[in-house]
Formats: C-alpha cells, sequence, structure tokens
C-alpha cells in the first residue's frame, strides 16, 4: 500500500461541499489504514465476548443465546388505558413493559395538587397512589413480567406501590425482575425533574441500593442514564462520559455506607441513547463496556466478573425525529435501533414516528415494535457478534470515544468530583455549548436534516393518526383520589407517615417505611411532602 502517493491523489479529487464530522462535531476519517492500529493488543483491547474487557459484549453468545429485550415505553392517560396498552403491547410480541409516567407524577405530586393542573395524564400514565399501580397492573403477571420505570425523584415510593401490588397478586419481591431508573445526579446535569437537594437524594438512592440487594436480588437497582443528557444537546463523548462518573459517584456513594461492592454493583444498569451518527454510536457503546470494566476491577477492587460488566438499555434519540415528514422517523429509528445492537445492547426501545406530535398511537407504536422484529427475525444482524471488531476505523474510532470520556473524568475529579461539578455548573455549559454547535450546524445547513432543513415538502399536511389525551382524564383522576382519600384508614396514614419522618430524620433506611405507607393507601405526595420536611427542596443555581 502506498499510502503517500494515493495521499496526494485524493488532494486533487473532487470533494462534496460537506462538512465530514460526525453528529457530535468530530472530523471523521476519510480512510481507515492499519497505521490507527499500531498499539492495538487483542486481548488488551477486545478480548472475546463474556470476557475481560467486554468491548465486544457482555456475554459468550450475544444474541444467538438471548435476544435483546424489546420494550416500547408506554404510558398515557388513566392506569385502566395504560392497562390496555401494555396487555396489547404483550399480546404483539413485546417482551417488556416499559412505564411512561406522566409529569406531575414524575415531579412527586398527586393529581389533585394545583400544580398538576393541565398535566395529569398528559405525557404518561398518571398515579397518585397504590390505588392506581393495582389498576396498571391488572391482569399482568408481574412474577412473569419485566417492568422497567422511568421514575427518579419520586423512584423510592413508585417501587414500594410496585412492592406493595407485588405481594397483592402473591409475588415473593425476590422474583420480581425489572429496573427503576432512579438516577437523580442526571436529572440536575440535564433533566431538571429534582425534588430534594443532592445529599439527601443520594442518601435516598443508597438506602434502595441496600434494600434491594438485601431482598429483591433479580432487580436492577439503578440505571444510571446518558440517554437524557444527549437528549439534552450533549455529544456522544460528553453522554459517554457523563453517565459512567455518575455511576462511579453512585458506586463510591454506596461504598462509603459500607455496601460489599460484589454484592450490589451486578444489579447495576445503565440507559444510552442511540443517534443518528451509526459508527459513532457503535464506538460509543463498545468504549463503555471497556471503561466500566477496568474501572470496576482496577478503581474500585471488584472481584467478580459480574461486577464488572456494563449491562445497558438503548433508546432510539428522540430529539432526532421530526414532525415534518414524520414518516421519515420510521427510516431514523431503524437505523439508530440497528446501532444499538451492533453496539450489544441487552434491551431497546424504539421511538414511534409521532412522538414529536403526541403520545404514540396504536399503529405507530406497532410499527416501532415491528422495526425490531424485523431487525431480530429478518436481517441476519444477530447472528455473529460484533461484526466490526477489527475494522482500522471502528477500533480508532472507539479509541477516541475512551480517550475523550478519560479527559472528561480528569476534569469532573479536578473540580471534586460530580456533586461539585453540579453545584459550579459544569455540566451544564458543557452541554449547551455541545447543543448550541449541533443547532448551529442545522441552521446553516452544514448539517442537512431531510425534511427539515433541505429536501421539504411545500403544502405538507400531517396525515397520520395522532393519540388525544382527553380532559376527563384529569377529573376522573381527581374524583377517584377524592374516594380514595375518604374510604382509606386516614389514622393509620399519619401514624405511617410520622414513623416515615421519624426514618428520614434518623438515618433509617426509607424503603421498609415506604411500602408500609404505600400499602395503608398513602399517596405519592403526601409521602414526597413528608420528606420535603426533612430534605427541603433543591433550588438550581442560576447560571448566566
Amino acid at each position: 500500500m502506498d499510502k503517500k502517493k494515493w495521499t496526494e491523489r485524493i488532494k486533487v479529487a473532487k470533494t462534496r461541499e460537506a462538512e465530514f464530522i460526525t453528529a457530535s462535531g468530530e472530523p471523521v476519517e476519510l480512510l481507515g489504514t492499519p497505521e490507527m492500529l499500531n498499539d492495538f493488543d487483542y486481548d488488551r483491547d477486545l478480548g472475546m465476548p463474556g470476557e475481560y474487557p467486554y468491548t465486544r459484549g457482555v456475554h459468550d453468545n450475544m444474541y444467538r443465546g438471548r435476544l435483546w429485550t424489546m420494550r416500547q415505553f408506554a404510558g398515557f392517560g388513566t392506569p385502566e388505558d395504560t392497562n390496555q396498552r401494555f396487555k396489547y403491547l404483550l399480546e404483539k410480541g413485546q417482551t417488556g413493559l416499559s412505564v411512561a409516567f406522566d409529569l406531575p407524577t414524575l415531579m412527586g405530586r398527586d393529581a389533585d395538587d394545583p400544580m398538576s393542573e393541565g398535566e395529569v395524564g398528559v405525557c404518561g400514565v398518571a398515579i397518585s397512589s397504590l390505588k392506581d399501580f393495582e389498576t396498571l397492573f391488572e391482569g399482568i403477571p408481574m412474577g412473569q413480567v419485566s417492568t422497567s420505570m422511568t421514575i427518579n425523584s419520586p423512584a423510592m415510593i413508585l417501587l414500594a406501590f410496585y412492592i406493595a401490588v407485588a405481594e397483592k397478586q402473591g409475588v415473593p419481591i425476590d422474583k420480581l425482575r425489572g429496573t427503576i431508573q432512579n438516577d437523580i445526579l442526571k436529572e440536575y446535569i440535564a433533566q431538571k425533574e429534582y425534588i430534594y437537594p443532592p445529599e439527601p437524594s443520594m442518601r435516598i438512592i443508597v438506602d434502595m441500593i441496600e434494600y434491594c440487594t438485601e431482598k429483591m436480588s433479580a432487580w436492577n437497582t439503578i440505571s444510571i442514564s446518558g440517554y437524557h443528557i444527549r437528549e439534552a444537546g450533549s455529544t456522544a463523548a460528553q453522554e459517554l462520559a457523563f453517565t459512567l462518573a455518575d455511576g462511579f459517584a453512585y458506586i463510591e456513594a454506596a461504598l462509603e455506607r459500607g455496601l460489599d461492592i460484589d454484592a450490589f454493583a451486578p444489579r447495576l444498569s445503565y440507559f444510552f441513547n442511540a443517534h443518528n451518527d451509526f459508527f459513532e454510536e457503535i464506538a460509543k457503546l463498545r468504549a463503555a463496556r471497556r471503561i466500566y470494566a477496568k474501572r470496576m476491577r482496577n478503581k474500585y477492587g471488584a472481584k467478580k466478573e459480574r461486577s464488572w460488566i456494563l449491562r445497558f438499555h438503548t433508546q432510539t434519540a428522540g430529539c432526532t425525529l421530526a414532525a415534518q415528514q414524520p414518516e421519515n422517523n420510521i427510516v431514523r429509528v431503524a437505523y439508530q435501533a440497528l446501532a444499538g445492537v451492533l453496539g450489544g445492547t441487552q434491551s431497546l426501545h424504539t421511538n414511534s414516528m409521532d412522538e414529536t406530535l403526541a403520545l404514540p398511537s396504536e399503529k405507530a407504536v406497532k410499527i416501532a415494535l415491528r422495526t425490531q422484529q424485523i431487525l431480530a427475525y429478518e436481517t441476519g444482524i444477530p447472528h455473529t457478534i460484533d461484526p466490526f471488531a477489527g475494522s482500522y476505523f471502528m477500533e480508532d474510532l472507539t479509541d477516541k470515544m475512551e480517550d475523550r470520556a478519560e479527559e472528561y473524568f480528569k476534569k469532573i475529579e479536578d473540580l471534586g468530583g460530580v456533586i461539585p461539578g453540579i453545584e459550579k455548573g459544569f455540566f451544564q455549559k458543557e452541554i449547551g455549548r455541545a447543543a448550541y454547535q449541533y443547532q448551529n450546524e442545522i441552521e446553516r445547513k452544514a448539517r442537512i436534516i431531510v425534511g427539515v432543513n433541505d429536501f421539504k415538502d411545500k403544502d405538507e399536511k400531517i396525515e397520520i393518526p395522532l393519540l388525544q389525551i382527553s380532559k376527563e382524564v384529569e377529573v376522573n383522576q381527581k374524583a377517584a383520589l377524592k374516594k380514595l382519600k375518604k374510604e382509606r384508614d386516614n389514622r393509620k396514614v399519619e401514624q405511617k407517615l410520622s414513623e416515615l419522618k421519624n426514618a428520614a430524620k434518623n438515618e433509617i433506611n426509607l424503603m421498609p417505611v415506604l411500602v408500609d405507607c404505600a400499602k395503608e393507601y398513602a399517596t405519592l405526595g403526601e409521602m414526597i411532602n413528608t420528606l420535603k420536611d426533612v430534605f427541603g427542596e433543591y433550588v438550581e443555581p442560576a447560571e448566566f
């Protein structure tokens, strides 16, 4: 190979007027060549699938042994509405449930809270009490279905509801399988659905990790989420670094409590975004496994191989979907899902084509699920493991992703850690700069978004069915909550809430007390407000 001669020839070749950069703004190599891998060592950098450092995947035979779990994020209106959607998805072949909650629930407010007005059931299912959860899972065998719940600040209360419903179904809690997101650090960084200040929030999370490690051995205690960091506008490298930094912060908090890393680490899971840049996304996921394995073994001293393994869920990128020509979103999602699978995900959600316009309709969500099934059963992709391994371009890109992440780890360490970094606005500023750069590229057409800033249709009309949330949802939820408060034993509720406040004040693990509160039908808002009396509320410092 005479690369020098080839390079000279290329210099005078005609080139399209375009910026050849990744979705993160990184320059893309024109050609992968052997010198990119001069320092490459197969055992050190790749290894075999299911073996350290897990670059090629966390299981020996990957999807030949078991396909990824196919989840569709679902939740809207009343618990009855969502219960019917769950049953529809299970009937169509979905293999795990993923619950979306409405904004009041995410913020720890009941349906009858004045701040909930106009938002009840709009962006997810409305949950105010155990009664709602009983309806949500009516007729669904909780011992057989894996459930993921995307909830953070009130996560401990939703988990308490889940435990109480399972016990009513006669399912031992050590048989429950699923994940609760429970990632508060990324709320301060990106999504902003926080309630309490960072320190008590971290205490709550370690309480949950401690409780679940002891009593719920099949449950993933936390899903450390880069998804929302990416949706806020971060680059792929920022998503990778900030997500893993958050995860390491939780690990260090649990170790400080005195927990055994090899007892709790195997039940930690992660959640990544699958964005538009196909190769960059695959490299990001491969690098994530390698970084995590090295840190867990070398820095934190984990002895068991299960503690070194980074298991993660992937969701296609909502921020890449367009309201214009919404059918194009089906194609975007298919390629993003392919990147997630080639990156070795354990679980996958594919967004619906209509999600920039409304919550998904049944037709749209079925197409999204069928996208996964076609990928699984028709393409042959799951037949082989990590097919890009050894590619000059892919291995170089994976190394670069790891290097960028390590640079960020050093910056975070210099700031004193994740929480001081949050308080100083470091993460917010970094993401803000990246989001501005990306939007600027779109506006000056350095980045083409089909149907948005080029290839547009004149007089376009949206011709897909959209899901409408009736105002009756809020009326009905408020009426049901009023009835519950009248019929429950309010004396017992007050007693349990008093015990909750005492536990919060005296560093007693909150989870058993929260389960007791849930069983007496204390509401989400009542439990949240009881803890606010002890922990206070977080106000983000202004940044200019």
